[in-house]
């Protein structure tokens, strides 16, 4: 574990709330010390860091690597971020990008011509850590004269039976 000084910020405000709630108990300070010490490790990890983690939208982030792309596609939401920000993509062509990600998953709409379009590519990324969430999230390439022009991330809503 790294301690942090936010790490330690709520440690310290978790001792605090135990031992006001020790002290509601038994009035004796060392025995509501004691308690408090015994128990602020507890509170921490079983009751505020799960929901910490239930409530909050955090999660790992990795440079892109084809082999991880390719093996652990639930996990290329971790990807995005650096794929996005730092415009891996862009200017590559269809060859290229088909070599690093792989076959388009679907082709994405085109009001121009109402349909489908073989220079939208989607990728799926998976679902992003959560308690609520109930987007997948995506990738789009769009291509013009088989370059990759824009990059975008979005979110379909998924809906389970």
């Amino acid at each position: 574990m790294i301690f942090k000084p936010s790490l330690i910020i709520i440690l310290i405000i978790v001792f605090i709330l135990v031992w006001l709630f020790a002290n509601t108990i038994d009035k004796r300070k060392w025995l509501s010390f004691l308690i408090s010490l015994v128990l602020t490790p507890i509170v921490y990890f079983y009751v505020l860091y799960p929901l910490m983690n239930i409530f909050s939208s955090y999660h790992h982030e990795k440079h892109f690597n084809v082999k991880n792309w390719k093996n652990s596609p639930a996990l290329r939401y971790e990807m995005s971020h650096e794929i996005i920000q730092e415009e891996l993509f862009l200017g590559k062509d269809k060859q290229q990008i088909e070599a690093l990600l792989g076959k388009s998953e679907w082709y994405g709409w085109d009001d121009r011509i109402k349909e489908n379009s073989k220079d939208i590519w989607n990728y799926n990324l998976g679902f992003k850590p959560g308690a609520f969430n109930m987007n997948q999230e995506c990738l789009e390439l769009n291509f013009e004269k088989n370059k990759v022009v824009k990059v975008k991330q979005y979110q379909l809503k998924k809906e389970f039976e």
